[in-house]
């Protein structure tokens, strides 16, 4: 029986939970010994501690994390096999960038990798200059979460947004986008599923505070996800969480055409790419208008999701990796 360790900075952090902790169990089912630790970036105690629990391990996964110099050397020395995984473009800056300092880092942590998981194609050739032996393993969602039985509004026509405060930016810069569909569209109302809320949008604004045992009747109540991305080398190594979650929940999207974003939404079959603010309110008041499109959107957006961007296929993936490490 392998055993896996996985190591990350906290229980809580969302990558720990989409990267790791979801598939623990499936894991366990087809064999393995799995287990989470949390790592820190400093020396003492319970760095120490960790080190003895990468010992007993046959695969040690760190999750985002780049270590200094000498506590990547410990790690490495006690690890029979070590694995990287990310989906952020932790090598830069979160403006897009470079970070000299970030980038050596992330340069060192690859090299002494056995083996590398990639959110996204983008993540995955920023990798490979420094270890070849990459596999690009999407976020992924498990979409039995998202199976609930939840009542739409009749009085609105309810916009989803699914973030917090560290990625408000991407929704502020669509707002005035916003403001002429909602001046277009009788009814129009933005649910905001975070830890803020936007009092002053100009229009109509539902703030639900993020709860992970409410989020996917939040969603499924909603009408239409929507996705808004810049495009830097930060927002390219985001892995379409969102969009994943929207198409869990049934619903059609609307995305800007960048990083993986547009790698996953198909245009005009489970939603929409756009640019520019006339664009986001035209594709807005269609789907608005058109029930039917809203659902078929919906459900061809479930099935892409169930087919390359579930649990099962990519815990698939994940598996022949470790099955390949000896």
């Amino acid at each position: 029986m392998k055993r896996i360790l996985f190591l990350s900075k906290s229980e809580s952090a969302s990558s720990t939970r989409y990267r790791a902790l979801q598939f623990m169990p499936l894991l366990t089912q087809a064999g393995f010994e799995v287990a989470h630790a949390n790592v820190s970036g400093n020396a003492g105690t319970a760095f120490l501690r960790t080190l003895v629990k990468a010992a007993r391990a046959d695969i040690v996964v760190v999750l985002r994390k780049t270590l200094p110099g000498p506590l990547l050397w410990l790690l490495r020395s006690a690890s029979r096999r070590l694995v990287f995984d990310f989906d952020d473009a932790i090598f830069c800056n979160t403006d897009g960038s470079g970070s000299p300092t970030r980038m050596r880092r992330f340069a060192a942590m690859l090299g002494a990798c056995d083996h590398v998981f990639a959110g996204n194609s983008f993540l995955a050739s920023k990798t490979t200059p420094f270890n070849p032996r990459v596999t690009v393993l999407p976020t992924c969602v498990d979409p039995e979460r998202y199976q609930v039985v939840a009542e739409k509004s009749q009085n609105s026509l309810d916009l989803v947004w699914i973030g917090s405060a560290s990625t408000k930016k991407y929704l502020l810069a669509v707002l005035p986008a916003l403001r002429l569909a909602a001046a277009r569209v009788p009814g129009l109302r933005l649910k905001i599923i975070a830890d803020f809320d936007l009092p002053d949008a100009g229009f109509p604004v539902l703030a639900v505070p993020w709860n992970a045992a409410t989020e996917a009747r939040e969603l499924a109540s909603a009408h239409i996800g929507i996705a808004p991305m810049r495009d830097d080398q930060w927002s390219r190594g985001k892995c379409a969480l969102k969009i994943l979650q929207y198409m869990a929940a049934g619903l059609p999207v609307i995305s800007s055409a960048a990083g993986a974003n547009a790698e996953v939404v198909e245009a005009g079959r489970s939603g929409y790419l756009v640019a520019g603010d006339a664009e986001w309110c035209e594709r807005i008041a269609e789907l608005a208008s058109d029930e039917d499109l809203r659902a078929r959107m919906g459900d061809a957006g479930r099935e892409k999701l169930m087919a390359a961007y579930s649990l099962a296929p990519v815990s698939s993936r994940m598996r022949s990796v470790f099955d390949q490490l000896s």
